[in-house]
Order: C-alpha cells, then sequence, then structure tokens
C-alpha cells in the first residue's frame, strides 16, 4: 500500500486534535451547566434527555435509513442522486431539514406535554446540538488523532495494522489518514466555529418549533425546516466541490444570525410563568 508511505504526520495536528476533542466535549458541557445553572427552577433534565434522543432516532435511525436507500445502496434513485449535484443538494438539505425539524415538532407536541417553558424549549435545543457532537463528530475526531498518533511513528506497516487497513480497505480508508496528517489549528478553529454555529442554530430552531407547538403556530415548522434547509445549502455544495471551505464558514455564520435573531424574538413573546418546578 504504497499510498500510505508518503503520509506526513504534520507539527501541529496531534495537538491541534487534542484541544479539539477536549473542546468537542466542552461545548455541550459548558452549554448545559450554564443554562441549567441559570434556570434550574424552570428546566428539567429530561428536555435535554429527549433532545439527544430526538436527534439520534430522527438523524441517525430514519434519516440514515433513508440515505441508504437514495444515496448508499445501488439503485437508479442513488445513481440519479450522485450523479447529479442540484438532486445531491436538494436531496440532502431536504431530509435533514424534514427529519430534524419533524422530529422536534412531534417530540416536543406529543411527548413532552408537561413543563413547557422557554427555558427548557432552550435546554431541549442544547440536547439535540450536543449529541450530534458527542455521537457523529467527536467519534472522528478522536479517529484522526488515533490516526496521526500512530502515523507519527514512521512505522507505516504497524500503523496499518493497527489500524486494520488492508488492500481491500485501503482506497476508503485513505482519506480520513490524509486529513489527519493534514489537519492543523486552523482546522480545529473552523471546527470548533462550525460547531458553535450548529449549538447555537439547534437552540434556535427549537425555539422557533417550540413556539409554534404552544401557540398553535402552524407556520413555525414549515419556517423551521426552510431555515434548516437554507443553512444546510453551503455545506452540502462544498460536498460536490462547488464552493469553497471559507464560504460555508461565512454562511453558516449568517444564517445563525438569522435564525437566532427570530428565535429571540419568539422567546420573548413566550412569558415566562412566575413559577414552575423542577423535573429530574
Amino acid at each position: 500500500m504504497s499510498e500510505f508511505e508518503n503520509i506526513v504526520i504534520g507539527k501541529s495536528s496531534i495537538p491541534s486534535l487534542i484541544i479539539t476533542v477536549v473542546l468537542m466535549i466542552a461545548i455541550p458541557v459548558v452549554f448545559f451547566l450554564f443554562w441549567r445553572g441559570k434556570h434550574k427552577q424552570r428546566t428539567g433534565i429530561r428536555y435535554l434527555l429527549a433532545g439527544a434522543v430526538g436527534f439520534l432516532v430522527s438523524a441517525r435511525v430514519l434519516e440514515l435509513g433513508v440515505h441508504y436507500f437514495c444515496i448508499i445502496s445501488e439503485n437508479p434513485v442513488s445513481r440519479f442522486i450522485n450523479g447529479n449535484t442540484a438532486a445531491f443538494v436538494l436531496y440532502g438539505i431536504t431530509m435533514a431539514g424534514v427529519f430534524e425539524e419533524c422530529g422536534r415538532h412531534i417530540i416536543l407536541k406529543y411527548i413532552m406535554k408537561k413543563d413547557r417553558t422557554r427555558e427548557n424549549a432552550v435546554l431541549y435545543g442544547i440536547g439535540h446540538g450536543g449529541i450530534e457532537i458527542l455521537a457523529v463528530l467527536l467519534p472522528t475526531m478522536i479517529t484522526y488523532l488515533a490516526v496521526a498518533v500512530l502515523f507519527s511513528s514512521g512505522n507505516t506497516e504497524s500503523a496499518l495494522s493497527a489500524l486494520k487497513i488492508t488492500e481491500q480497505t485501503a482506497a476508503a480508508a485513505l482519506p480520513s489518514v490524509q486529513a489527519a496528517a493534514a489537519f492543523d489549528y486552523g482546522m480545529m478553529a473552523m471546527n470548533v466555529m462550525e460547531r458553535l454555529f450548529a449549538m447555537f442554530a439547534h437552540i434556535g430552531l427549537t425555539v422557533i418549533v417550540f413556539y409554534g407547538v404552544v401557540n398553535a403556530k402552524k407556520l413555525c415548522l414549515p419556517a423551521a425546516i426552510l431555515l434548516h434547509m437554507l443553512m444546510d445549502t453551503f455545506p452540502a455544495l462544498y460536498q460536490r466541490g462547488v464552493v469553497p471551505l471559507w464560504s460555508v464558514e461565512v454562511w453558516v455564520a449568517l444564517c445563525t444570525v438569522v435564525i437566532g435573531w427570530i428565535a429571540v424574538q419568539l422567546y420573548r413573546k413566550m412569558k415566562a410563568p412566575s413559577s414552575a418546578g423542577s423535573v429530574l
């Protein structure tokens, strides 16, 4: 596997990956501790858990199930979507928006019927965004770190053996090894900033959906779906090589500001109750 022989781990790869892993863990923990500490009497841990479970079921089970047929498996539908950039982008952003926002709506309307405080809506968003970091992105960063440490020893054969990379899996593994080798402080900053934007966006979208639930505003759900789709547009275009990475960061930041502004207005419209019990 000669393609791995020229892999050189950058000097900043390992320290930047270590910091990234630490910050990925810290982001959801800090968000939770801050909000729970500030609103302990008006928040319940079960809303945090509901947000986490809601993401896992809607995005990692149901949505991935559809992806398996439409993207992963070999059939006319997957060939059309994968072979057409417009179809790929439209499909990707639509699935993300529909599954995640409908998941929020269903759980907040039909399952979480008690203690519907605006503070709990924020906590739900923290759970949703937090588990995305811990269950999806953190494992990737830990894998990159393991790859960087193993390849930094200079013994390629030992690294390949430890990572169980064979002739059959080499082509699929190569991009991850290259990404780990090229990881630096700039990538660390972009990954952390992107996660911060995503956390604020998830909180904002949850508040929008929650407002629609408690005030019977039917337009809130489609609005949240549309906003989610818009935010994911540039990341999907980047996946297809249409736009540069810097434009993705700018676009996501702008969308986060818009979502945040709308959410703050709706949050302020929802009056805080004079008293609300703490639910464990």
